[in-house]
């Protein structure tokens, strides 16, 4: 039942945190020739990075905000997803309807404007449309008072999938990538940091992992782990939540999506067609602590369909939404706090303390890249490391696609065998996205999936059960 949980004496690099930010950090580490190990506490991508908008995107709304250098920054992180993950990442239209004589004019001239920042990498120009051209690639956006609208794009991208894509890119350059191993405490010799103490959760085997330099990537968690380090450390974070609402197809039946650009939270609010459904979101709500589970408030949901029900011809109901998910933003406020969440960057930071704990946080899906890169190139220097060349900008990711049917028996073995899935949750969440898309359904395939991964992982009659049991339980978390 347990699985081979084995680690080397010394690694130049050790991350703790699998998501986006510590798998691009391990690909561009193991890709320089650095020997690399990543350990993550639960599942690759569980927390933030499997619950996302879906969106590969260079930020509109930056523009209004006058943050031109990180705008331009994530078009050309944008270019590169598309050039790096071709397969994964494509353009998605998006239209911005306009309900008053000056809507129209002031998006087209920003939208201008970020055209002009993607420059060569701008694949589609934006444009005016008619209220009639609207209402063609947006059938179901409520006609009255339309006026026109811009059209735009932007990218699109399954963010568990791609996550899965930087485990199988960073393992095929040399690193090694563990998921359930949880990170107890920091090893320290003469204050200084010197690498990991481990343990695996399944088995409970405990492990040192030593290394010249360790990187703190866990996301929303960087405090937790900063706090093990200083205990009177200053927090780095704040935590906003957004949520989204995934609605039948019905909603948005076209292969364009709708971008409303004013809500009343200060965010901008999208209805993308996704995987066959169309996803709603999102919010932005201060949360004061961390969780590995999330939970949408009433008053977000409310607030996303009361918004949709605005822009919409048809206004969605409770009863018609299929999935409710929320994830955690780790904002960067260096201590400041703020209450107002909207209006915060989404710029990574990178910390050294005094010991030599390298924290990275901050930063969004598109710039995971470029936040790989600048960590570490930090990292050479702070573990005395033989600096060398960054190879990403031009590194095509491999694929995490079994080339089965999403969630057929081949398919759900395959993922056992080659992306490390080790329960029924990492299947229906983040190799098929099941419980995301419909969640009251996935429930059902549970008692499959956990058979077949009995067969592969050895598990009893009993474990099986349990598992079909727990997974059950958290889709109702999922459902209205």
């Amino acid at each position: 039942m347990h699985r081979d949980f084995s680690l080397a004496p010394h690694y130049d690099i050790a991350i703790v945190g699998g998501g986006a930010t510590g798998l691009g950090a391990a690909v561009d580490a193991a890709s320089r020739g650095h020997s690399v190990v990543l350990i993550e506490q639960s599942d690759f991508a569980k927390g933030t990075s499997s619950r996302s908008t879906k969106l590969a995107h260079g930020g509109v709304r930056y523009l209004k905000q006058g943050n031109l250098s990180l705008v331009l920054e994530a078009l050309q992180e944008r270019e590169r997803l598309y050039r790096n993950a071709t397969r994964m990442v494509q353009p998605l239209a998006f239209v911005i309807p306009s309900y008053n004589a000056l809507d129209q004019p002031f998006y087209g001239i920003g939208l201008k404007l970020y055209d002009l920042l993607a420059g060569k990498a701008n694949q589609h120009p934006s444009r005016l449309l008619s209220r009639q051209s609207v209402i063609e690639r947006v059938p179901t956006v409520s006609p009255k008072h339309l006026r026109g609208g811009v059209l735009y794009y932007d990218g699109q991208f399954d963010d568990a999938q791609l996550a899965l894509a930087l485990v199988r890119t960073a393992q095929e350059k040399g690193a090694t990538l563990h998921n359930y191993v949880h990170c107890d405490t920091l090893l320290k010799h003469e204050g200084r940091v010197i690498g990991v103490q481990v343990t695996d959760t399944e088995s409970g085997r405990t492990l040192e992992v030593r290394a010249s330099c360790v990187i703190n990537a866990t996301g929303v968690f960087v405090d937790t782990l900063r706090q093990h380090d200083a205990p009177k450390a200053p927090p780095l974070l704040t935590i906003s939540q957004g949520a989204h609402l995934v609605l039948p197809r019905k909603f948005l039946p076209g292969d364009t999506a709708l971008m409303i650009p004013k809500t009343s939270d200060g965010r901008v609010l999208f209805a993308i067609p996704w995987h066959g459904v169309t996803l709603l979101g999102t919010t932005d709500t201060p949360v004061p602590t961390a969780t590995l589970e999330p939970r949408a408030r009433g008053e977000e949901i409310e607030f996303l369909l009361t918004h949709a029900a605005k822009h919409l011809a048809q206004a969605p109901s409770p009863t018609d939404v299929l999935s409710v998910f929320a994830g955690l933003r780790p904002l960067v406020t260096r201590g400041g706090g703020s209450r107002h969440t909207a209006s915060l960057s989404r710029d990574h930071h990178i910390e050294v303390s005094e010991s030599g704990l390298l924290t990275i946080t901050g930063g969004k899906w598109t710039t995971y890249r470029k936040m790989a890169e600048d960590v570490v190139n930090t990292a050479e220097r702070l573990g005395k490391l033989t600096p060398r060349l960054c190879r990403t900008q031009h590194l095509p990711l491999t694929d995490a696609r079994s080339g089965a049917e999403p969630g057929t028996p081949d398919d759900i073995r395959w993922h056992v065998q080659n992306t490390q899935a080790r329960t029924v949750e990492d299947i229906l969440a983040r190799r098929t996205r099941a419980l995301f898309l419909d969640a009251r359904a996935s429930s059902t395939a549970a008692q499959t999936v956990a058979t077949l991964m009995a067969n592969e992982l050895g598990w009893s009659s009993a474990h099986t059960q349990c598992q079909v049991t727990s997974y059950c339980a958290l889709a109702k978390e999922y459902c209205l």
